[in-house]
């Protein structure tokens, strides 16, 4: 098994909210566990979180609304869940620094990859919020970007209902199969839509492992970034 010391999660917004607008306390309180837990066993774990519980800059344009302040109304979004977040994880004591792409110096620091470095080499837990703090940036690839800037090993995504990456949607799809590994040419070549294609690319180019799994059950982050077979395995092959 390849344990991997530095990871990056992508949590989705959607996950945040418990499949509602706004911030679910009790899903995210368990969100903060299982980091805490990781964090504990002596990993060092970085967070990009979606907006899409508060709002989906995609619906926003289909609404007629201008993409650019639609994406930006994003971003603020998710800068409310980093700091929701970091709350439930300062109650459990661990210790958590939140990051923005866009400056609000009253409730984070600014984005400084060295900086971000040095506190998970501290045993912190930093947030990154805001997205890439430019518009027609998906999560997804800003995960990808944070995690190579800040050298992490892997990037671990974890999507609202789906426990891996599938050959078809499975919701619309039974006969659809999970992949437990797969090259970064095959996602790419197959259209899979479960990670955004740029941020493939970027991970491909970069050969950044990426774990698709599901949050349930308990103890999966800790379990992947242990290096157990969790959801599926995306490298370059």
């Amino acid at each position: 098994m390849t344990q991997y010391r530095r990871v990056l999660l992508k949590l989705s917004g959607e996950e945040f909210g418990g499949g509602k607008l706004g911030v679910d306390p009790d899903v995210v309180s368990r969100i903060a566990r299982e980091i805490a837990s990781v964090s504990a066993a002596g990993f060092q774990i970085a967070v990009v979180i979606g907006g899409g519980n508060f709002f989906r800059g995609a619906e926003l344009r289909q609404r007629g609304m201008d993409g650019v302040r639609a994406d930006y109304m994003g971003m603020l979004g998710i800068v409310m869940n980093c700091l929701a977040l970091q709350e439930f994880l300062e109650q459990r004591n661990v210790v958590t620094r939140v990051q923005t792409a866009i400056a609000m110096g009253q409730i984070a620091e600014p984005y400084i990859p060295l900086r971000a470095i040095r506190h998970m080499e501290k045993g912190r837990v930093v947030i990154f919020g805001a997205g890439m703090g430019l518009p027609f940036f998906t999560t997804d690839t800003v995960a990808v970007q944070r995690a190579l800037e800040t050298h992490c090993e892997a990037v671990l995504f974890t999507k609202n209902g789906v426990d891996g990456v599938y050959s078809a949607d499975p919701h619309k799809d039974p006969s659809a199969t999970r992949f437990d590994t797969l090259t970064y040419d095959e996602a790419i070549s197959r259209d899979l839509k479960v990670v955004d294609q740029t941020a493939f690319t970027l991970a491909a180019e970069n050969k950044l492992p990426m774990i698709v799994m599901g949050l349930e059950p308990e103890g999966n982050i800790l379990r992947a970034a242990q290096g157990e077979k969790i959801g599926t395995l995306v490298n370059a092959g």
